[in-house]
């Protein structure tokens, strides 16, 4: 079996949140300690991940330079953090096998999402990333090209775009390395985003929902099953109420139902749900969403959110 395992940014940082070196590297040796028993039971596996917090710190190392070096631009942020995200998964991986007395070699694939130049996510940002900065901090930022909303008592916060992933441009490559036996790591953070103007390609500075890109790239690297690994065994119906309802089994018509309800938030389990729905409607076995050490019996959709077909 091939799974795609979106691994969510709480799967690269400590319990707490935090995400010094020694913070991720610990982090990926939990991580990957679910997905050798993945590999053990005989799957194929690509991995993706989130890199919000990786993305993160280099944009507070851009505000403090901004005055000295020009800031570097949001794609490029986002390529840095696939390699580096990418390198600490492989070495924590091969490290995890390696005590097993097992051996797959390992691959990250730097990852580049096409998105449309038109997309209306590109021409009005509204995404906030980063820190909340006085205006005098946030005025050299913007004087680079960045876009700055007064966010009131707290201060500034950049925003950028969240365009539609329409094409995982280097799912070819993936694909062919796990054809070829490999462990890959791709589309980190939901890819680089970029668009095709006149024949030619260019990054863009924005942010593509890594769980909306992870269900792209699992269809196109041909996974059966597409697990979402977050902090909760189950997306859950009246989030937060006396009545509240964890979801176990559910058709692909069903969890549509219950997204179009608002039973869950956009800017948490929402994307989730749609990832979900949208793998399982264009082929996919089943797509799970729960907890990292649980993925085993997800992939046999015994545990989690299982979406199936209707």
């Amino acid at each position: 079996m091939r799974v795609l395992l979106a691994l969510g940014g709480n799967a690269m940082a400590n319990d707490e949140g935090r995400v010094r070196v020694e913070d991720q590297q610990g982090a990926a040796v939990i991580a990957m300690r679910a997905v050798a028993e993945l590999i053990g039971a005989g799957a194929d596996v690509v991995l993706t991940h989130g890199n919000g917090p990786q993305v993160g710190n280099l944009l507070v190392k851009n505000e403090i330079a901004a005055q000295v070096v020009p800031p570097v631009p949001l794609d490029w942020c986002g390529v840095q953090t696939q390699a580096t995200l990418g390198f600490t998964l492989m070495n924590a991986l091969e490290n995890e096998l390696a005590g097993r007395g097992m051996e797959r070699p390992t691959a990250t694939v730097v990852t580049r999402t096409r998105v449309a130049a038109d997309d209306p996510g590109l021409s009005h940002p509204t995404k906030p990333i980063g820190r909340y900065l006085p205006r005098e901090e946030a005025e050299p930022l913007m004087e680079h090209g960045q876009v700055w909303e007064d966010r009131g008592e707290r201060g500034w916060r950049r925003v950028v775009g969240s365009p539609e992933p329409l094409e995982i441009l280097d799912a070819g490559a993936a694909r062919c390395l796990v054809d070829a036996g490999y462990v890959v790591v791709a589309a980190g953070g939901g890819g680089v985003p970029v668009v095709r103007e006149d024949g030619e390609l260019r990054g863009v500075e924005a942010v593509i929902d890594k769980d909306l890109a992870a269900a792209l790239l699992a269809t196109t690297v041909d996974a059966e099953v597409l697990v979402i690994a977050t902090d909760v065994p189950n997306a859950v119906l009246r989030f937060g109420q006396p009545d509240a309802e964890p979801l176990g089994r559910v058709s692909v018509t069903q969890l549509r139902g219950y997204l179009r309800d608002g039973h869950f938030g956009s800017g948490s389990m929402g994307p989730k749900v749609e990832a979900a729905c949208r793998f399982v409607e264009q082929g996919g076995r089943h797509t799970a969403i729960t907890k990292l050490d649980q993925i085993l019996d997800a992939v046999e959709g015994r545990v989690g959110t299982v979406v199936v077909p209707d």
